[in-house]
């Protein structure tokens, strides 16, 4: 039986309260022992609550971070929130950035507590954003590259530059190349930017037919679309709001993984 929507919503606002309050003990403890964090996805991941403890003193504690989020999408244990991240990096910098993320919950002790979070969003779009600020960008940049080298060390360091990676400019044309074709209803056009044995799914774990897909993704528009690692995300506008999230190939030039979140 799955568990009541509002149950899993709630679990998920706790993180963005916990954050607020700075209230480390209480956002650690919303992870499940063995929790994962990826963020973005395509950097190192953090795993256990040492790991976790240590991305909170790096990328929370010092920051002041506000949740604009449009749509929560709950499918089986899974919350997937679409959302814009402000975020004070000090007195004369604050950035927005678009972002997906996908919150995968189980519950421990009757409690619903997170499993696995994978923020979907672009550093190097952050990188450039946070340098148009120009000098007043300066101190911050320093801070955050000792608090990198302070909390992570070395390997967390390099880990977190690695969400850098990917072919980032290909993997973008291909998945808009879909989206336009399979929106427009042009089934044999969007088969061509999937992979042999692509996999494609509602949710984590329903198989969908492709067909199915078509015809219900037909006629929708996508609101922005998100490069992080070997991923994008696109974001579904309409009455019923839906996120793709697609897994590319090594070269960006056709999807292996596709994902439809939907209600």
């Amino acid at each position: 039986m799955d568990a009541p929507r509002s149950a899993l919503v709630a679990a998920v606002d706790r993180s963005p309260q916990a954050a607020a309050a700075h209230d480390r003990a209480g956002w650690v403890g919303l992870f499940t022992a063995d929790g994962r964090i990826e963020d973005p996805v395509g950097s190192r991941p953090h795993i256990g609550p040492g790991w976790i403890g240590r991305f909170y003193d790096t990328f929370i504690a010092p920051r002041r971070i506000v949740f604009h989020h449009d749509a929560d999408i709950v499918s089986g244990a899974t919350v997937v929130r679409d959302v814009v991240l402000e975020v004070g990096m000090g007195a004369e910098v604050t950035m927005r950035i678009p972002a997906v993320l996908r919150y995968d919950l189980r519950e421990v002790g009757g409690e619903w507590r997170i499993q696995r979070l994978r923020a979907y969003w672009e550093l190097p779009a952050m990188v450039l954003q946070f340098a148009a600020n120009g000098l007043a960008a300066g101190p911050q940049a320093l801070e955050l590259t000792r608090a990198l080298i302070r909390n992570q060390g070395l390997r967390g360091t390099l880990g977190f530059a690695a969400g850098f990676r990917g072919a980032r400019v290909r993997a973008r044309r291909t998945v808009r190349g879909f989206l336009e074709a399979i929106t427009a209803g042009d089934e044999l056009r969007a088969w061509r930017s999937l992979g042999p044995g692509a996999v494609i799914s509602r949710g984590e774990h329903e198989p969908a037919k492709f067909g199915a897909l078509t015809e219900e993704v037909a006629g929708r528009s996508w609101t922005k679309l998100i490069v992080s690692g070997s991923s994008v995300t696109a974001s579904l506008a309409g009455p019923q709001p839906g996120v793709l999230i697609a897994e590319l190939d090594a070269g960006g030039g056709s999807i292996t993984r596709l994902r439809y979140f939907t209600e």
